[in-house]
């Protein structure tokens, strides 16, 4: 008997049911049966799921004689079925990998419930997959199980068949089925939660719902079946006395998805609306049961709507609002017109003001929040200069990361052009706004944000995809009003000069944000691990990969759950997404993988870290201050310099040991060479070229040059005489190192030595 039945009914989804069938198949939970109906499917669905089922014993074929639609197609999957659970997948659906593994880890913890609600996320056919916009419903908090009376907003889920795993043997004996209809989910699930004695949540995405790109010219007469979808549930309610608390809140929901058939106009067919709405009013009498809590005021109006059938009123409204919206466009836009009129004329009017001697003004990452060389400037000047004012342009959302003694602004607002046009320093680590005109008087300062590896400036021209829409012209502009440009080290002043030719002055003082390394002590590493969760005693690895200019999704091919599961209980993962990512690198972080994407510090996760995993990102040099070991994980290393272009090969000259996959990576942890002699050598010899000037003083050089305009600066420490924070790993040799061997089936099997 298997854990797992996956129950695929197929029909007109030839083009992504292989890869639908190779998500289950490829699962890391592989104790389970696939049972595909092909619901006489004109295309080539029967024929796919024969060839499945050939070359894999897990998988069997149903083959219905006629067209019975999805729900009688479940049912036929049902009657196959010899699994503990039942889990339903749309024949265009995918498993997110381990999805499997995630919820019989989560139905054993919780005791085997009746019913296992889980997470989904959209895949749009044009976009990013976006997660399900309820998922605070899932929440994993408080006793498991528990009954739909605890939680009784699950009732709000999507009422979806394949966000849930079923107890077989609690369908079979409350005598669940599918109805036919287009939205027979419906009276199936509604059902099913309020009759389950025992019901848990998993706060995880373990499906990815493809929303396939349709017709808009086209809307379909199935969604009436909604009317008789309702009327089952009702009926079902009204058998069971037991279950009559549930009526008002089934009544409003049965409103909430009357309105949204009713008020999308793509789903209904043309002319079918009013004859829609008469329905929806007598569903409403019908089954009208009022509450104990008034209707919310947001839902007021489709209430009175659907209950007095005002299909006229409606239309009148709608005509109003679209009028409404019509006249006040333009209005709008000639509202922003004036206001951007206003500013441009304010800032040409601060132009011609003096400048501001004691004024500087920072920013980073074209408006985000305090850091990176610009923050560690920032700092020196209130150290240094404390005669200097700062401010810092950020949007509102990152505000909280400025210093109290900072000003803050907002882009483009009167504010922000005024302290563009009359602040005597100006310090970036992106371009300024391309309307700034650079006065006679004013200092610029580029810092840049690391040592380069991937190519940068003018080299991009020969890499049209990793330029994308860089405007060259424009880019050299911003190059002529440059001051001083800073530099790490030789490398990276001779690229510089190259790809970014103007002008300006380089300044080989150090990297400023990696002033911090040298100026940390063990105590702060002990306060950083401990603010972030990391258990005391345990390795804690910062995965940080670049971004990717040839794929369209960032997504990540290290499985970091499978890493740590290999690994042992003595590691985690700090994992941080590039800020052109999008969202977190896991979705949603569990266990030992610690997500700190939104952490507005990447040099405090270096300090908390005991060791980098990293693949092209510039991070790497500023890591190595910390003499911590560093393992370069490139596992697409030819797309990547096929598409954006390195400066030297990293095999060639690595900062650590080097994997070429995942199952390397582990290997390198496991045994211990991500810390062993070799590792060492190639470390220091990177170090030795890469951090000749971070000595910790690299910001206070800066400024005594720029803004006290000093001779004698402090001189650089020599590599040898500088002593790097230790990391917690430090301490690990007093301590047994959790290691893998492999068996003959790759299983993973834990030692401790």
């Amino acid at each position: 008997m298997p854990r797992f039945s996956v129950i695929v009914p197929a029909y007109t989804v030839q083009a992504y049911l292989p890869a639908c069938l190779e998500s289950v198949l490829s699962q890391s939970y592989e104790d389970l049966e696939l049972i595909v109906v092909d619901d006489a499917s004109p295309d080539a669905c029967g024929e796919i799921a024969d060839e499945f089922a050939a070359r894999d014993p897990r998988v069997r074929t149903v083959h219905l004689a006629r067209n019975k639609g999805l729900g009688p197609a479940r049912n036929a999957g049902i009657s196959e079925a010899t699994g503990d659970y039942l889990v339903f997948l749309d024949g265009d659906d995918t498993l997110t990998p381990h999805a499997l593994r995630a919820i019989a880890d989560r139905l054993k913890e919780t005791g085997e419930p009746d019913v296992l609600l889980y997470d989904h996320a959209l895949a749009p056919w044009l976009g990013e997959t976006v997660r399900n916009a309820v998922t605070g419903q899932l929440t994993e908090q408080g006793p498991a199980p528990f009954l739909l009376e605890d939680r009784p907003g699950l009732l709000r889920a999507p009422t979806a068949a394949w966000n849930k795993a079923y107890r077989r043997e609690f369908v079979e004996s409350g005598g669940f089925a599918f109805p036919p209809g287009h939205h027979a989910d419906t009276p199936w699930t509604y059902p099913v939660l309020m009759t389950a004695e025992s019901i848990a949540t998993l706060d995880r995405v373990c499906v990815h719902h493809r929303q396939r790109r349709r017709s808009r010219a086209l809307g379909t007469a199935g969604h009436f079946d909604i009317f008789d979808q309702y009327d089952r549930v009702f009926a079902h309610v009204d058998s069971r006395p037991e279950l009559a608390q549930w009526r008002p809140v089934l009544f409003r929901r049965m409103v909430d998805d009357l309105w949204a058939v009713f008020a999308d106009r793509d789903r209904l067919p043309r002319g079918s609306r009013g004859e829609f709405l008469r329905r929806a009013r007598d569903h409403y009498r019908a089954h009208r049961t009022p509450g104990p809590v008034p209707v919310p005021v947001r839902s007021w109006l489709r209430h009175k709507v659907i209950h007095l059938g005002l299909y006229r009123t409606y239309r009148v409204a709608e005509l109003a609002q679209r009028l409404r919206q019509r006249a006040t466009r333009p209005v709008l836009r000639l509202a922003k017109a004036l206001r951007a009129a206003a500013l441009r004329l304010h800032y040409r009017v601060q132009l011609r003001l003096p400048l501001r001697e004691n004024r500087a003004v920072f920013a980073a990452y074209g408006g985000r929040g305090h850091g990176c060389n610009p923050g560690a400037l920032e700092e020196a000047f209130r150290t240094f200069a404390p005669h200097i004012r700062t401010a810092w342009i950020a949007r509102p959302e990152h505000h909280h990361t400025i210093p109290t003694a900072t000003l803050r602004l907002r882009p483009h607002t009167a504010a922000y052009w005024t302290a563009l046009a009359r602040s005597k320093y100006l310090v970036n680590n992106t371009a300024f706004d391309r309307r700034l005109v650079k006065r006679h008087g004013q200092v610029l300062v580029q810092t840049q944000h690391g040592t380069p590896l991937k190519h940068m400036g003018l080299d991009l021209q020969e890499r049209p995809a990793a330029a994308g829409d860089l405007d060259f012209d424009e880019m050299l502009s911003g190059v002529d009003q440059w001051d001083h440009l800073l530099s790490p080290n030789r490398h990276t002043t001779l690229t510089w000069e190259r790809v970014y030719p103007g002008g300006y002055t380089v300044l080989p003082y150090g990297c400023p944000r990696n002033d911090v390394f040298q100026r940390a002590t063990s105590e702060d590493v002990r306060r950083l691990r401990e603010s972030l969760g990391i258990p005391v005693g345990t390795v804690a690895i910062l995965y940080a990969p670049t971004h990717r200019d040839y794929r369209r999704t960032q997504r990540t091919t290290l499985d970091l759950d499978r890493l740590l599961r290999r690994l042992g209980p003595r590691f985690v993962v700090l994992a941080r997404a590039h800020h052109r990512h999008g969202g977190p690198l896991v979705s949603p972080a569990t266990g030992r993988v610690i997500d700190v994407s939104d952490h507005p510090s990447v040099e405090s996760l270096c300090l908390a870290s005991d060791a980098l995993v990293t693949d092209y990102s510039s991070l790497m040099f500023d890591y190595a201050n910390l003499d911590r070991p560093i393992v370069i994980h490139a596992d697409d290393q030819e797309a990547y310099e096929a598409a954006r272009g390195t400066y030297f090969d990293l095999r060639s000259f690595a900062p650590g040991a080097v994997a070429r996959s995942e199952d390397e990576l582990t290997d390198i942890f496991a045994t211990g060479h991500w810390r062993g002699s070799r590792s060492t050598q190639l470390r220091s010899a990177f170090r030795a070229r890469f951090c000749p000037y971070d000595d910790g003083r690299a910001a206070e050089r800066v400024v005594r040059h720029v803004v006290l305009a000093e001779t004698e600066l402090p001189p650089v420490i020599p590599l040898a005489e500088r002593h790097p924070v230790p990391s917690a790993a430090a301490a690990l040799d007093r301590f047994p190192l959790t290691t893998v061997h492999r068996s003959a089936t790759d299983m993973p099997v834990t030692e401790t030595h």
